[in-house]
């Protein structure tokens, strides 16, 4: 279960400050990027950690260096999916957001999956101050989409996750113009009026600026269905 929390402290806004510019044409496969200064931070551990929470992942049994972070750097889900790099006692550990944590008081407080804490300090410790940075995720293959559960061409929720830098905007094609879409804490964006019949253009648009475009078919009312993106963001 998740460990009680320490007294509040100043707003570290840290998480989401601006990145550093994107620079060369090619996929860098695994190449790791700084997107922010360290900042100090604390970490405890909470046993359902199994890789879901309010960013509405799947379980990720296979990788469970995960996180939820206080609330006030979850900025309604707009962190969900981005990585920290965490300095502590034993190593050193990335770690992905997929949760927030609103028992946390402390900014920079992260709460880690047990076997993430055990990475970086021994579990009986349960407390531990560190310091971390965000950093590019190590993700594989293209961006992912998934229309939320009762998507049709009336309601449309669309997740996008599997992403290297952060996602700050969804768009969707219109009448000849770009259309921005508004991200619910729920990590889906969601357009209330539905985004029409047949194939749906959507440009998203990653922390540092950076933009990808793919075409998905029609909203599909079944979220266990996943959409493969042409490309990924640039990690440098």
């Amino acid at each position: 279960m998740r460990v009680d929390k320490t007294s509040p402290a100043r707003w570290l806004a840290v998480a989401l400050l601006p990145l550093l510019a994107a620079c060369g044409p090619t996929d860098p496969g695994d190449a790791l990027r700084v997107l922010g200064d360290y900042q100090d931070g604390l970490i405890t551990y909470y046993w359902e950690g199994n890789g879901t929470g309010n960013c509405l992942y799947d379980a990720s049994p296979q990788d469970l260096d995960i996180a939820a972070i206080w609330i006030g750097q979850f900025q309604e889900s707009a962190i969900c999916g981005a990585c920290a790099e965490v300095e502590g006692p034993n190593s050193t550990l990335r770690v992905r957001i997929v949760d927030s944590c609103p028992d946390c008081t402390t900014p920079g407080h992260l709460d880690l999956s047990p076997q993430a804490f055990e990475k970086l300090a021994p579990l009986a410790e349960g407390r531990v101050k560190v310091r971390w940075r965000m950093v590019s995720c190590d993700v594989q293959g293209p961006l992912r989409y998934r229309f939320k559960e009762g998507s049709s061409q009336y309601w449309t929720g669309i997740q996008v996750f599997n992403h290297r830098i952060p996602v700050t905007k969804l768009e969707y094609w219109k009448n000849n113009a770009w259309v921005a879409v508004k991200r619910e804490s729920y990590n889906y964006f969601v357009e209330p009026k539905g985004m029409g019949e047949g194939q749906i253009k959507v440009r998203v648009t990653a922390m540092d600026g950076q933009t990808l475009e793919d075409t998905l078919p029609g909203a599909v009312g079944d979220n266990s269905k996943i959409f493969n993106g042409a490309a990924q963001f640039r990690a440098n």
